[in-house]
C-alpha cells in the first residue's frame, strides 16, 4: 500500500507542476527541450538538446521514484550520465531554466 501512495503522489506531483506551467505562455502542448536515449538504460543515459536555444542554458535534476534527488548538473548539448551507482527502478527528470522554471520533464527506466 506504502509504494501505490508513493507512486499515485509522485505521478500526481509531476502532473500538477506540468499543467501549472502551461498556465503561463507555453502551450497545452508540451514542448520537449531534450531527448534521451536509450530508455530502459543499463549502463549510461544519454541527454541530447532538441531545441538550440540562444543562450539559455538549463540544469538537469535526476530523482528517484521516491524523490530523493540523485543527480544534478548543467546541460551541454549532449550529456552522457554513467548510471553504475543507480539502482534499478524508474527515474524522473526535471529540466530546469536559469530562473528555476520546468522547462521540460519525463521519466525513465534503469535495468541491471
Amino acid at each position: 500500500m506504502k509504494v501505490f501512495y508513493i507512486l499515485f503522489s509522485l505521478t500526481l506531483l509531476v502532473t500538477t507542476q506540468a499543467k501549472s506551467q502551461a498556465r503561463g505562455s507555453v502551450p497545452e502542448t508540451e514542448i520537449k527541450i531534450v531527448k534521451f536515449y536509450p530508455n530502459p538504460a543499463i549502463s549510461f543515459i544519454t541527454f541530447e538538446e532538441i531545441e538550440k536555444s540562444s543562450g539559455k542554458s538549463y540544469s538537469l535534476q535526476i530523482f528517484n521514484f521516491l524523490g530523493k534527488k540523485v543527480y544534478e548538473s548543467p546541460v551541454n548539448s549532449k550529456t552522457n550520465i554513467d548510471l553504475t551507482n543507480f539502482l534499478r527502478g524508474l527515474y524522473i527528470f526535471q529540466l530546469k531554466d536559469q530562473t528555476g522554471r520546468i522547462s521540460d520533464s519525463g521519466k525513465f527506466q534503469v535495468n541491471k
